[in-house]
C-alpha cells in the first residue's frame, strides 16, 4: 500500500492549489541539476518554479540533503543500472557486447547525457559523488575492456581501445555535441570499426 507521504491523491499541508508527488520535486530538480549544477538545487528556487510553499518540499523531504541522494539514485537507476545490466549476460560477447555497450549510449533510453555530465561536475565539490562517477567509469570501462579481449586483443591494445571509445563517447557529450539522430546512426557503423579495428558490418545478422 502506498504511504501518505509517497501517494499523489494525498492532499499536501498549505497547499490547496495543487499536489506534487515526491517525484514531481525530483523532476523539477534534475532539471536544475542540469542546467545550473548542483549549487543552483535550492529548496526555495524549486519551490517558486513550481508554485507551492516549502512546506510541500518536506512533505516529501526530510531535507535538501535527502533530495540530493534522490537525484544520485535517479543517476544510478539511469546511467548506470543499464551497464551493470549487461554484466551478467552471457550470451553478449566481443562485438555483441561493445554493441550493446554503445546501444545504451546512442539510444538514450534511460541514460541521459546532460545528466551524466551534471553529476560529473557535482562530483568536483563532493567526495562521495567522486566516488560514485569514479565507479561508475570503472565499471563501464571494464565491461568495454572485457569485449576487447573477447575480440583477442592482448593486453595494452585491449587497453587503449578501451580508453578510445570511452574517451570518445564522453567527450561527445561533454562538447554538447549535437547531430541529427538518422546523421549519427549512418556515422554508427563507421564509429565501431574505426574504434574496434573489426568490420561491424561483417558481424552484423543477416
Amino acid at each position: 500500500m502506498a504511504t501518505a507521504k509517497n501517494s499523489k491523491a494525498t492532499a499536501e499541508p498549505g497547499n490547496g492549489r495543487r499536489t506534487l508527488s515526491r517525484e514531481d520535486w525530483i523532476r523539477a530538480a534534475l532539471k536544475v541539476l542540469e542546467k545550473g549544477g548542483v549549487a543552483s538545487v535550492k529548496v526555495d528556487r524549486l519551490a517558486t518554479t513550481l508554485k507551492v510553499t516549502r512546506g510541500s518540499f518536506y512533505f516529501h523531504f526530510k531535507g535538501l540533503k535527502d533530495l540530493l541522494a534522490a537525484l544520485l539514485a535517479e543517476w544510478r537507476r539511469r546511467n548506470c543500472a543499464p551497464f551493470e545490466a549487461l554484466e551478467g549476460r552471457t550470451d553478449l560477447e566481443g562485438t555483441a557486447l561493445f554493441r550493446a555497450f554503445r546501444n545504451v549510449w546512442v539510444d538514450e533510453d534511460p541514460f541521459s547525457p546532460a545528466l551524466d555530465m551534471a553529476v560529473r561536475d557535482w562530483g568536483r565539490a563532493s567526495k562521495e559523488v567522486a566516488r560514485a562517477v569514479q565507479g561508475a567509469d570503472d565499471h563501464r570501462m571494464g565491461l568495454l575492456r572485457r569485449a576487447f579481449d573477447q575480440m583477442g586483443y592482448d593486453g595494452d591494445e585491449a587497453l587503449i581501445r578501451t580508453r578510445v571509445s570511452y574517451f570518445h563517447q564522453i567527450g561527445y557529450y561533454a562538447m554538447a555535441f549535437r547531430e541529427p539522430r538518422p546523421e549519427r546512426l549512418r556515422y554508427l557503423t563507421i564509429y565501431d570499426d574505426v574504434l574496434t579495428g573489426r568490420p561491424f558490418r561483417e558481424s552484423e545478422p543477416c
